[in-house]
Formats: C-alpha cells, structure tokens, sequence
C-alpha cells in the first residue's frame, strides 16, 4: 500500500470564515481523532494532500504536531460538489499491526467468450487488513466465462491477512448475453416474477373451486 509523509499544523480558529481563509491559503482543514484521543484540529497542505488521496486508503504519516509523528487513514473526505477541491478530510488514527475495516476496488480481468458481456453490479468490497498492508484493490477473472457465470465476493482472491466482511454470497459480477441491454435482463426477471405469481394465483383458484365443490356434494 501507499505510504506518504506529510506535514500538519494546530488549527486554532474555527466556522466557515475560517475554513475559507485555510483554503485560499492552499491548505486544507481537518479533523483528527481515535484510540480514545481528543479530536485534533489541524490543517494540512492542499496540493500535497489531494495527491496523496488520489491513493484509495491512503496511510498518512502526520508530522509536525510536536508528538512525533502519527499514522493515519483518510475517513471522510468532503469536496465542493461543482469545482471538486477538497474542502475537509476527517482522518483516522492507526497504529502498525492494528486491524482495520475498509473498503477495496473489484478489478475485472480477462475476456468472456464471444457474444457475452460482463455486468459488475459490486465494484467495492469490505474487508479487514493490517493497517500498514491494505491492498490498494482485489481482481477477479472472467477469462472464458460464458453466459450464466457469476462471481461472488468469496470468489475474490485476497491476499495473505486480508479478510472479507462483506456477505461473501455478495454478487459480485455476472455473464449475461451481450445482445440484451441491462433493462432487457431486468425485464426478464420481472416477466419470471410475474409468471409466478399468475401461476400462485391460478393454484389458489383451483383450491377455492375444489373447496366449492366439496362443500356443494355435502
């Protein structure tokens, strides 16, 4: 995994007049917190910063805050929904060796046979993994996959101390033919559902018609 040094300062003033005078400053406000500490106020540089999230899971080490330094994970990153800058992060703290629970990309590979196509309906899954060693992303292969495969989360090959927490009956992704669009599969689903309830709906009017019958010969 990515691991990258960057250098903090205390954040003494507060409320969004501030938070704006941070940002035109090219710096970026942020929360610290875990392990049962007071929450830290600080802000960190915001060029430095959005490279370094470009990263999923990212580990921080935080230098400059006068207590050596700190490890930490990116835990909620705010960014102007228009013009994309970051506008606050929340970090994490972690210590080496420490188990944490985060989410990594479901990379794709491979080729399905010819006339099939892939539908990924899960792109992220959760898991559990060392601190300092989490897979930036997990694959799986389709490679000669024909219509009707699926891959489910426990088909996710993981490596060593990394385990999953997601429901591992998860659909991850399927083979479906190439030539219907997803609203054509879903449709297909619907006419099934709705073949079934006729078929419930004509079993139950044969049981009140045999009923009627019964009770008409009594």
């Amino acid at each position: 995994m990515s691991e990258v040094r960057i250098a903090a300062e205390p954040r003494t003033e507060f409320g969004k007049g501030a938070a704006r005078r941070t940002r035109r400053a090219g710096k970026v406000p942020a929360v610290l917190y875990g392990h049962g500490t007071d929450p830290q106020h600080i802000t960190l540089p915001g060029h430095e910063l959005m490279l370094a999230l470009k990263t999923a899971n990212v580990l921080l080490t935080i230098e400059g805050l006068g207590k050596g330094t700190e490890l930490a994970l990116p835990k909620d990153v705010q960014r102007d929904p228009i013009k994309g800058f970051l506008e606050h992060v929340d970090l994490i703290l972690v210590r080496r060796g420490e188990k944490v629970s985060v989410e990594i990309a479901v990379n794709v590979v491979g080729d399905v046979v010819s006339g099939a196509r892939v539908e990924q309906p899960v792109v992220q899954i959760a898991v559990e993994a060392e601190a300092t060693h989490i897979p930036e992303s997990a694959e799986v292969s389709v490679e000669g996959l024909e219509i009707g495969a699926q891959i489910l989360a426990k088909d996710v090959k993981l490596p060593s101390g990394v385990t999953l927490t997601l429901d591992e009956e998860t659909l991850i992704a399927q083979v479906v033919d190439a030539t219907l669009s997803a609203g054509d599969t879903e449709g297909e689903a619907t006419e099934d559902e709705a073949a079934e309830g006729e078929g419930g709906e004509d079993e139950a009017a044969e049981g009140e018609q045999a009923q009627a019958e019964g009770e008409s010969a009594e």
